[in-house]
């Protein structure tokens, strides 16, 4: 492996840590700041308007004026919210760190993935795509559990998080300033806004795989927005190592699910995840309802392995079936919707929970993504899975 491949990876997995790092933390700001579950829901959500402005602006930015010059921004964002997070004191300061961190993954994502594909070269796609993959994922599930394990043994718990974080990203910021660059420019970037297209020929499968991909997302979006303020009001667990364990769980289990179980799976991936979504949706309903951690564990788990499936065989059936010419903006398409399903969703349940309690607006929030996945498998049977890529 290269060493300008491996900077990328790291980088990557480095920029997405960073966008989870403060979830075990929101309940301390909760305390000092003195806001709502419904605030960390939106304060939460802003990270996902970010990324989506930066899909809307800027996704094919790095086709223009190439890789390193749209990677190294991504950096900048990224350190500018860790910035702003370090002198907070007021919520706006939280919601200005959130929108800069969705704004520097929203220019890395693509770009990191497109970067790692040309540094592979064509005969290594596949391999560079599944790392790609498992950086994200990785990524968004050790920044709370590092986070979680700062906080326990270090001083300044607000603090020492993203003073970290900023020593990491300045050691980033040296690979990827010295890698190569792989595309051509092309000229001046030119500020267009692109607008989300499926074509006829492939909304049934983008719909059928854009529902499961929803509902994913959306279980991935509580947790990583709300999971603090539930294991502490429905299962009395305060210690944010190990909250910061249990969000960083799922997002094992969900890069677990895309790295072992879909090639074996072939044809029917997607409606396997969607049914393993479910039964995990279904558990931690339950887990909610009773209290019970062990069903929370298995929900997390299950969950997440059903959410890591169905993403990836979803997102393999649209590329399957989309024309060569305008795969990635269809691709670009699929991830407006599932950082749609990070947002809305998860701030419908901060507002429940403030009305009804953390309990009932879990255990609803749960039916409700267990009746996607549901409807995304009875589509799909009926219609017969996709051939995934």
């Amino acid at each position: 492996m290269a060493p300008a491949f491996r900077h990328v990876a790291i980088a990557f997995f480095v920029i997405m840590l960073g966008s989870t790092l403060p979830t075990p933390l929101y309940p301390l700001y909760q305390l000092q700041l003195g806001f709502s579950n419904a605030t960390i829901t939106v304060i939460y959500a802003v990270y996902a308007g970010g990324v989506l402005t930066a899909l809307l602006l800027f996704g094919r930015i790095s086709d223009v004026i190439g890789r390193r010059r749209t990677l190294l921004p991504g950096i900048a964002c990224a350190a500018l919210s860790a910035g702003a997070f370090l002198v907070a004191d007021h919520i706006a300061w939280l919601v200005v760190g959130r929108i800069l961190s969705g704004l520097s993954a929203g220019l890395f994502t693509g770009t990191a993935t497109a970067t790692l594909v040309d540094l592979a070269g064509r005969e290594r796609a596949d391999r560079a795509t599944l790392i790609a993959t498992v950086a994200n994922m990785t990524g968004l599930g050790a920044g709370p559990l590092v986070s979680g394990l700062l906080v326990t043994i270090a001083p300044r718990p607000l603090l020492v998080p993203y003073a970290a974080h900023l020593v990491m990203l300045a050691i980033v910021v040296i690979g990827v300033w010295r890698m190569p660059e792989p595309v051509a420019a092309l000229g001046r970037p030119r500020l267009t806004v692109t607008l989300p297209t499926v074509p006829p020929e492939v909304r049934a499968t983008f719909v059928r795989s854009a529902i499961a991909g929803f509902a994913g997302f959306a279980v991935l979006g509580l947790f990583a927005a709300v999971a603090p303020a539930i294991l502490r009001g429905v299962f009395e667990l305060t210690e944010p190592a190990i909250i910061g364990g249990a969000v960083c769980a799922i997002f094992v289990a969900s890069a677990a699910g895309q790295i072992f179980g879909v090639r074996p799976l072939g044809s029917a991936a997607l409606p396997v995840g969607c049914g393993v979504l479910t039964v995990g949706a279904l558990l931690l309903a339950a887990g909610l309802a009773t209290g019970s951690r062990a069903l929370l564990v298995g929900a997390l788990l299950i969950a997440g392995a059903g959410q890591g499936v169905s993403f990836r065989a979803g997102l393999g059936a649209i590329n399957a079936k989309a024309p060569a010419n305008m795969r990635g903006e269809i691709a670009s398409t699929f991830f407006f919707v599932l950082y749609i399903a990070i947002s809305l969703p998860v701030i419908g349940a901060g507002v429940a929970a403030d009305r009804y309690g953390l309990r009932a607006a879990g255990v609803g929030f749960s039916f409700g993504v267990a009746a996607l996945a549901a409807t995304a498998l009875i589509a799909l049977l009926r219609a017969g899975a996709p051939k995934t890529q």
